[in-house]
């Protein structure tokens, strides 16, 4: 059942505390303030709605209620402000009276365990999360606090929550997952004979070996890496063969009582299996010389991709591009604004291409700039052709030769440049630089509370 609105947060304790300690603090004050209009809660029940079509349940009246929405929005805006993890967010509210009366829950009320939190964060997903900052923005213009006169627009790589992947290390990997999982289906539908035969002793000697090779630095060097990186895809082969052997059997023996889990434990092998294939399909392509498209870097985490930016210091991330938007009131130094929800694709995708999605979202929006800044890996026709619904008063584009006077020009240069400071504003104070979920729906979520986080931040600043 869902529920939104929050009880009391004063209770008979309140009374006996000074009012210095009552009150909040002046930033937290301007936030409560922003999000307090029950509006902003709109999103969420439209959610639970779509929810009552989809499953033919009526989870909005029936079952076990929610926790209020209102504190989880505000659980959610917190963790982002301060880079939390779900179990130091839980742990800094309960011993917080500020932080408690912030997300209005009473002192003698039981802060949400956090895998309440963590769990709702995924059911709700990201185009919820998205409507709340549209709702914000589109808030702030009709108040007239708000007027967007220039956008600024660049892309960013957000990093998955993986470790430099190499192909022997993701054969080590698969090879023991495999494994675990197989061990677990075997034990659950009782198939002794089929099971997966754990190689992680066999193939951590050859990464051992690959690591004392390494370190030779040769030409003779190189090639026998490349043999002893064959030989962990051999392994991870035979690994992936067995667990195709176990899930056959174990689908003929799923009936009666249990068969759902033990059908849903043989989907779970089965796309391990799959990835793990994949994996050493790559590492035979590259033994062949041949080119790779679509590289899996990450087991547990599908959707990442590398990406190649050409920066010194990070030649190579493993993660996804998405394509930041920054609505701002002018152009002068130091120009804070909204961001609107981002734009993203899989693998690496050029400026371009995520720019007609970034366009439909200040159309979605009702904003019309007069002027775009924009990077220099935006190329002049398809920009103009993706601008032109907007119909900007001028368009301006890193590197290029553009119509208008010198100073217009130095000005706008200026202002593109701050995207790049915005961005890194965003990754060091609102952990836009790595994505703690997994798969490009977990990096999505993500990135929209990040944003959220960062336009309430904005305007409770305005406000204050």
């Amino acid at each position: 059942m869902l529920r939104l609105l929050a009880g009391q947060p004063e209770s008979l304790w309140d009374e006996a505390l000074p009012i210095e300690v009552r009150e909040l603090p002046a930033d937290l004050a301007a936030l409560d303030r922003l999000l307090s209009d029950p509006g902003l809660l709109v999103p969420i029940v439209a959610h639970w709605r779509r929810q009552v079509l989809e499953t033919r349940r009526a989870v909005l009246t029936d079952g076990r209620p929610t926790i209020a929405m209102e504190s989880y929005v505000r659980l959610m805006v917190l963790k982002q402000r301060y880079r939390w993890g779900y179990r130091t967010l839980v742990s800094e509210v309960s011993d917080s009276i500020h932080l408690r009366r912030f997300c209005r829950i009473a002192l003698s009320e039981r802060v949400p365990d956090e895998s309440t939190v963590r769990k709702l964060t995924r059911r709700i997903g990201p185009e919820t999360v998205n409507e709340l900052t549209r709702l914000l923005i589109v808030r702030a213009t009709r108040e007239k606090r708000f007027r967007a006169r220039a956008v600024r627009i660049d892309s960013t790589v957000i990093e998955a929550d993986v470790k430099y992947p190499t192909d022997a290390g993701l054969a080590a990997a698969g090879v023991r997952a495999l494994a675990r999982e197989g061990k677990k289906l075997a034990a659950l539908v009782g198939e002794q004979k089929r099971r997966v035969r754990d190689r992680s002793r066999a193939v951590g000697r050859t990464l051992r070996a690959l690591t004392r090779t390494i370190r030779r630095r040769s030409g003779e060097a190189k090639t026998e890496v490349l043999k002893l990186t064959v030989k962990t895809g051999k392994l991870l082969k035979r690994s992936v063969g067995e667990s195709r052997r176990l899930a056959a059997a174990a689908r003929w023996r799923a009936r009666g009582r249990g068969a759902q889990a033990k059908l849903a434990a043989t989907a779970k092998l089965e796309q391990l299996a799959d990835r793990c294939e994949k994996v050493a399909g790559q590492i035979s392509k590259r033994v062949a010389g041949e080119p790779i498209h679509d590289r899996l870097v990450s087991l547990s985490d599908a959707d990442a991709r590398p990406i190649r930016k050409g920066k010194l210091g990070k030649p190579n991330e493993f993660g996804y591009v998405t394509q930041l938007a920054e609505v701002t009131e002018n152009t002068r130094r130091g120009a804070r604004g909204l961001i609107l929800p981002a734009a993203n694709a899989l693998g690496n995708p050029g400026e371009d291409k995520l720019l007609p999605a970034t366009v439909a979202e200040l159309e979605r929006l009702g904003l019309s700039p007069r002027e775009v800044a924009l990077d220099g890996g935006f190329h002049t026709g398809p920009t103009s052709e993706a601008l032109s619904a907007l119909s900007p008063a001028r368009v301006f584009i890193s590197g290029r030769q553009q119509p208008g006077s010198k100073r217009t020009q130095r000005r706008l240069a200026r202002y593109r440049t701050g995207c790049e400071g915005r961005i890194s504003h965003l990754k060091r104070r609102y952990g836009l630089d790595r994505s703690r979920l997994k798969g490009n729906q977990g990096q999505q979520i993500w990135t929209g509370w990040a944003i959220l986080a960062y336009n309430a931040d904005t305007l409770a600043i305005r406000a204050h």
